[in-house]
Protein backbone atom coordinates (compact mmCIF):
# COMPACT_ATOMS: atom_id res chain seq x y z
CA UNK A 1 0.00 0.00 0.00
CA UNK A 2 3.05 2.54 0.91
CA UNK A 3 4.74 2.03 -2.49
CA UNK A 4 1.17 2.55 -3.86
CA UNK A 5 1.16 5.26 -2.80
CA UNK A 6 4.38 6.71 -3.50
CA UNK A 7 4.21 5.99 -6.94
CA UNK A 8 1.09 7.80 -6.91
CA UNK A 9 2.42 10.83 -5.56
CA UNK A 10 5.84 10.88 -8.27
CA UNK A 11 3.17 10.48 -10.93
CA UNK A 12 1.70 13.63 -10.12
CA UNK A 13 4.86 15.35 -9.66
CA UNK A 14 6.11 14.19 -12.73
CA UNK A 15 2.29 15.24 -14.52
CA UNK A 16 2.86 18.46 -13.39
CA UNK A 17 6.06 19.12 -14.79
CA UNK A 18 5.75 17.74 -18.30
CA UNK A 19 4.10 20.37 -20.85
CA UNK A 20 -0.01 19.58 -21.27
CA UNK A 21 -0.33 17.82 -25.07
CA UNK A 22 -1.42 20.07 -27.16
CA UNK A 23 -0.28 23.03 -25.47
CA UNK A 24 1.01 25.52 -28.11
CA UNK A 25 4.95 26.22 -28.28
CA UNK A 26 6.06 29.11 -26.18
CA UNK A 27 8.69 30.01 -29.08
CA UNK A 28 7.22 31.49 -32.39
CA UNK A 29 9.25 32.42 -35.14
CA UNK A 30 8.24 34.84 -38.14
CA UNK A 31 9.63 36.14 -41.28
CA UNK A 32 12.54 33.61 -41.60
CA UNK A 33 14.36 34.15 -44.43
CA UNK A 34 18.05 34.55 -46.30
CA UNK A 35 19.66 36.49 -48.92
CA UNK A 36 20.68 34.96 -51.82
CA UNK A 37 24.55 35.01 -51.97
CA UNK A 38 25.77 33.48 -55.49
CA UNK A 39 29.03 32.20 -55.83
CA UNK A 40 30.30 32.07 -52.26
CA UNK A 41 29.55 28.74 -50.00
CA UNK A 42 28.30 31.19 -46.90
CA UNK A 43 25.19 33.08 -46.19
CA UNK A 44 23.22 34.67 -43.38
CA UNK A 45 19.68 33.77 -41.94
CA UNK A 46 17.01 36.27 -40.02
CA UNK A 47 14.49 35.13 -38.47
CA UNK A 48 11.81 37.19 -35.59
CA UNK A 49 11.75 34.92 -32.45
CA UNK A 50 9.02 35.17 -29.95
CA UNK A 51 8.68 33.98 -26.45
CA UNK A 52 4.74 33.65 -25.42
CA UNK A 53 5.44 31.71 -22.57
CA UNK A 54 5.87 32.34 -18.89
CA UNK A 55 10.11 31.01 -18.50
CA UNK A 56 13.14 32.10 -20.42
CA UNK A 57 14.09 30.02 -23.84
CA UNK A 58 16.94 29.51 -24.52
CA UNK A 59 18.23 28.65 -27.79
CA UNK A 60 21.46 26.77 -27.50
CA UNK A 61 22.19 25.74 -31.34
CA UNK A 62 21.16 25.50 -35.11
CA UNK A 63 21.21 22.83 -37.56
CA UNK A 64 20.74 23.30 -41.39
CA UNK A 65 20.61 20.27 -43.89
CA UNK A 66 21.79 22.65 -46.48
CA UNK A 67 25.00 23.61 -44.41
CA UNK A 68 27.88 21.90 -43.00
CA UNK A 69 27.77 24.36 -39.81
CA UNK A 70 25.34 26.68 -38.71
CA UNK A 71 25.85 28.88 -35.63
CA UNK A 72 24.16 32.39 -34.05
CA UNK A 73 26.57 35.07 -34.81
CA UNK A 74 26.26 38.57 -33.70
CA UNK A 75 27.65 41.74 -35.83
CA UNK A 76 28.54 44.75 -33.61
CA UNK A 77 30.69 47.83 -34.67
CA UNK A 78 33.76 47.82 -32.13
CA UNK A 79 36.29 51.05 -32.74
CA UNK A 80 34.39 51.99 -36.30
CA UNK A 81 35.23 48.39 -37.86
CA UNK A 82 32.63 45.74 -38.20
CA UNK A 83 33.30 42.45 -35.92
CA UNK A 84 31.61 39.33 -36.11
CA UNK A 85 31.51 37.03 -33.20
CA UNK A 86 29.54 33.77 -31.91
CA UNK A 87 26.55 33.54 -29.50
CA UNK A 88 26.81 30.55 -27.85
CA UNK A 89 23.53 30.94 -26.82
CA UNK A 90 20.77 33.26 -27.00
CA UNK A 91 18.35 33.53 -24.17
CA UNK A 92 14.67 35.28 -25.19
CA UNK A 93 12.44 36.25 -21.77
CA UNK A 94 8.81 35.54 -21.04
CA UNK A 95 6.93 38.04 -23.27
CA UNK A 96 10.29 39.32 -25.22
CA UNK A 97 10.37 38.84 -29.09
CA UNK A 98 14.25 38.81 -30.66
CA UNK A 99 14.85 39.92 -34.13
CA UNK A 100 17.67 38.63 -35.70
CA UNK A 101 18.12 40.99 -38.70
CA UNK A 102 20.96 42.32 -40.95
CA UNK A 103 23.77 44.32 -38.31
CA UNK A 104 22.88 42.71 -35.64
CA UNK A 105 22.10 38.78 -34.03
CA UNK A 106 21.86 36.32 -37.21
CA UNK A 107 22.16 32.36 -38.44
CA UNK A 108 25.28 32.27 -40.02
CA UNK A 109 25.65 29.30 -42.46
CA UNK A 110 28.56 28.28 -43.72
CA UNK A 111 29.35 25.39 -45.76
CA UNK A 112 26.17 25.72 -48.34
CA UNK A 113 25.69 22.28 -49.86
CA UNK A 114 23.99 23.54 -52.62
CA UNK A 115 23.56 26.97 -54.68
CA UNK A 116 20.74 29.10 -53.10
CA UNK A 117 18.30 30.66 -55.29
CA UNK A 118 15.73 33.36 -54.60
CA UNK A 119 12.13 31.60 -54.06
CA UNK A 120 14.34 28.67 -52.59
CA UNK A 121 12.97 27.37 -48.82
CA UNK A 122 15.51 25.84 -46.21
CA UNK A 123 15.21 24.06 -43.40
CA UNK A 124 16.45 25.47 -39.99
CA UNK A 125 16.12 23.74 -36.78
CA UNK A 126 16.94 25.54 -33.68
CA UNK A 127 17.98 23.71 -31.00
CA UNK A 128 16.53 24.75 -27.23
CA UNK A 129 17.71 24.20 -23.87
CA UNK A 130 16.25 20.72 -22.23
CA UNK A 131 16.25 18.80 -25.55
CA UNK A 132 13.19 20.70 -27.58
CA UNK A 133 13.66 22.15 -30.82
CA UNK A 134 11.96 24.41 -33.76
CA UNK A 135 12.28 24.07 -37.20
CA UNK A 136 12.07 27.07 -38.87
CA UNK A 137 11.65 27.55 -42.89
CA UNK A 138 13.42 30.38 -44.65
CA UNK A 139 13.05 31.68 -47.49
CA UNK A 140 16.08 32.39 -49.93
CA UNK A 141 15.21 36.37 -51.24
CA UNK A 142 17.06 38.01 -53.95
CA UNK A 143 19.82 40.13 -53.46
CA UNK A 144 18.02 43.12 -54.80
CA UNK A 145 15.14 42.39 -52.46
CA UNK A 146 16.83 41.69 -49.04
Amino acid sequence: MRVAALLAVSLVTLGSAMPALGSPPALTAQDAWIRATPGVDVAAAYVTLHNSGTQPVVVSGVRAADAEAAMIHETTIVNGQSAMRAHETLRIAPGETVRLAPGGLHIMLQGLKRALSAGDEVPLVLLLQGGGSLTVMARVRALADA
